[in-house]
């Protein structure tokens, strides 16, 4: 939890919690006296294993049912991309990457092309190819949402490196429509009508979230930022003050995260006092109001 608020606030590297050691907020919100330092959130990371990747999995799956259950949208319009993360010395995995002529991981993303959501995330070789594996990658969350959901109508795009026989298989398989652009010929010159639209280019992740030797313990590290990036997506989209929505992470988090207040504790309660003349503080209390106002369907 304490990553996730680190993440959630900009503070990305592991040694900024040695700064945050006191830090009233974040101390408040996760009742405790401090802050777990740098060497143990290193030890935390260290002892991930596949079984934390399947954990890490399991919470986002479980945390989107607990979203759609207040807020659903008409059809699902999964949206695949693959980016460059940069890698720092002899990091196992990481290797040149053709396309981008760069050295680093290569990881697949698969977003809701509707809202912004990270359906899914995962670390790979540098050196692979765009579509390899995606028809592996697009199966288990195919099946997951068909499951979960199976009612909501799914849809896929994706650009020309995801033009892959064993991945229109899967999807035709899973009854998912799908628009994959093709590379540009003669053939696909003579019967098209119209341009293909391009795909999202979804937001990338800070590139200095994978500092470990492990190939294992960054795929375990690029989940925990998957999810912060959802919480806070969700945030935005359900709880957020509603002229705030479609602003910048980095404006939001100057404008309602990281604003003055005063810190005073009683015998059982602390209470942050805010500024009287605080220029949002009408979206402060109404982004609170619409937390109250949130009707999950818990298990």
């Amino acid at each position: 939890m304490q990553v996730i608020y680190q993440v959630i606030g900009s503070y990305f590297e592991d040694d900024c919690a040695d700064e945050l050691t006191n830090e009233p907020v974040m101390t408040a919100i996760l009742e405790k006296d401090a802050l777990a330092s740098q060497p143990t959130l290193s030890r935390f990371f260290n002892r991930m294993d596949e079984d934390t990747l399947s954990q890490l999995n399991q919470i986002t799956r479980e945390l989107r049912k607990i979203i759609y259950s207040i807020n659903k949208s008409e059809f699902m319009l999964f949206d695949i991309d693959s980016t460059l993360l940069d890698t720092y010395g002899n990091q196992e995995g990481e290797g040149f990457n053709y396309h981008y002529q760069a050295h680093g991981y290569h990881p697949l993303l698969c977003y809701d092309g509707l809202t912004g959501d990270l359906l899914k995330a995962e670390l790979r070789d540098g050196t692979m190819y765009c579509s390899k594996e995606a028809d592996i990658f697009m199966k288990s969350l195919l099946d997951e949402f068909l499951c979960d959901f199976p009612d909501l109508p799914l849809y896929f795009r994706g650009d020309s490196g995801f033009a892959s026989p064993d991945l229109y298989e899967v999807l035709e398989d899973k009854n998912c429509k799908y628009a994959i652009r093709l590379k540009e010929n003669a053939k696909l010159r003579e019967l098209a009508e119209e341009e293909n639209r391009a795909l999202y280019r979804a937001t990338r992740f800070n590139q200095d979230l994978l500092s470990s030797s492990s190939k294992l313990v960054n795929a375990n590290r690029l989940l925990i930022h998957a999810l912060a990036y959802n919480l806070f997506n969700w945030f935005r989209r359900l709880a957020l003050a509603f002229n705030m929505r479609k602003q910048r992470i980095d404006t939001i988090r100057l404008k309602l995260l990281k604003i003055a207040a005063r810190v005073v504790k009683s015998a059982r309660y602390k209470y942050f006092k805010l500024c009287s003349s605080c220029p949002y503080k009408k979206e402060f209390y109404e982004t609170l109001e619409n937390i109250r106002n949130l009707r999950p369907q818990l298990e």
